[in-house]
């Protein structure tokens, strides 16, 4: 199916948590837009009925390499979307797309549509644990060494700001996430508020707060589609059960 003007683009599109309604309007645009449109079959889901009259290339994961070069060749004469969940620049597809478009010097015309990420979903969810400075980092170590991510969560927990972690446990690494609260609890205490977020804004949803301690002791509840939220030295419990890290106007203003 050729483009009319007879020139291509990618899209490389942020698709949210999950549901339609937490899509942009530029996300949702680009899809409507474009004539392929490329992806894991698990965000291709997510996006059906935005998907008839299109041609739908499917992938698995761990052939992000193969997508990118699959939608690369089609955007040089079709509008292309690469399907990518929550935000493609935020543990999503924009970065290897952009870096094989980059080695093979291609001159395609792209653009990256952002979209929500997980941290963001998951703390809307949980009241307001990420006000200010937070670190958002994965324990999947299929990337990164694990040497490498014990050293920037001891890093990340000396600051004593709330704490984000993706891809905190697997059925290929259930130990990670042990590891990691190991680190917090070298400089955090064990009281210290614990959110936990499964499946944000999807089917299956399921929230919960907890404590550094007892999680520490029992993280059962927690597998690879949930994100784990470790509060800052400052971060509460609301009366309601929902989690707050205070910016600061305590200190500043009287209410």
């Amino acid at each position: 199916m050729q483009s009319d003007d007879k020139s291509g683009k990618l899209s490389v599109v942020g698709i949210g948590p999950g549901g339609m309604a937490q899509m942009t309007g530029r996300a949702v645009e680009a899809i409507r837009e474009a004539e392929y449109v490329v992806g894991n079959a698990f965000y291709l889901d997510q996006i059906a009925p935005l998907l008839p009259g299109k041609q739908v290339v499917r992938s698995s994961m761990g052939r992000e390499v193969d997508r990118a070069k699959a939608c690369i060749d089609l955007a040089r004469d079709h509008r292309v979307v690469m399907v990518s969940g929550g935000d493609p620049g935020i543990y999503g597809m924009a970065s290897i797309v952009l870096e094989v478009l980059d080695r093979a010097g291609e001159t395609v015309d792209y653009e990256v549509v952002p979209g929500v990420t997980a941290s963001c979903a998951g703390a809307s969810l949980l009241g307001s644990p990420l006000s200010g400075d937070h670190v958002t980092l994965s324990l999947s170590d299929l990337l990164t060494p694990w040497e490498e991510i014990e050293h920037r969560l001891d890093l990340a927990f000396q600051m004593g700001v709330p704490v984000v972690l993706y891809n905190p446990k697997s059925h290929g690494r259930p130990e990670n996430l042990g590891r990691a609260l190991a680190i917090a609890a070298r400089h955090l205490p064990p009281e210290t508020p614990v959110g936990l977020v499964r499946n944000a804004y999807r089917e299956g949803q399921e929230t919960a707060t907890t404590t550094l301690g007892a999680l520490a002791e029992d993280d059962a509840a927690v597998d690879m589609r949930t994100a784990v939220f470790i509060g800052g030295k400052e971060t509460f419990r609301m009366k309601d059960g929902g989690m707050l890290t205070p910016r600061g106007y305590g200190r500043k203003y009287v209410y």
